[in-house]
């Protein structure tokens, strides 16, 4: 167990790594069993300008399991309304090592439903 998680933290390091060559704001995910979480993050000045969750008591009462992929798309159509709010319409997509697939993929396409290029 301690190898798979060691594994995705790695394959999440060089990933960063290329954003960071990109100097773009880094849309980031983050995914537990019950819950999926997304960011979007300055690296330049280290900060977190929009997040989005399903433990959100907005979220919550709309939907009431956070570990589905319609829940996930929420999420990135909720992120991409807060961003455009801010004037951020271009990101960089940071997987976190996890695999472009079912949740992942369902919060990265809400994103760009939501009018997010990456």
């Amino acid at each position: 167990m301690k190898n798979l998680k060691l594994s995705r933290i790695r394959r999440a390091r060089r990933t960063r790594v290329k954003i960071a060559l990109l100097k773009t704001y880094r849309l980031s995910v983050h995914r537990s069993n019950k819950h999926i979480y997304a960011q979007i993050i300055d690296d330049e000045n280290s900060k977190v300008l929009v997040s989005a969750s399903t433990l959100e008591s907005d979220v919550r009462s709309i939907i009431t399991n956070g570990g589905t992929v319609q829940a996930a798309e929420f999420i990135g159509k909720r992120i991409a309304e807060k961003s455009k709010n801010l004037g951020i319409d271009t990101v960089a997509f940071d997987r976190s090592g996890y695999k472009y697939h079912g949740r992942v993929r369902a919060l990265a396409e809400g994103a760009r439903n939501g009018g997010i290029k990456f």
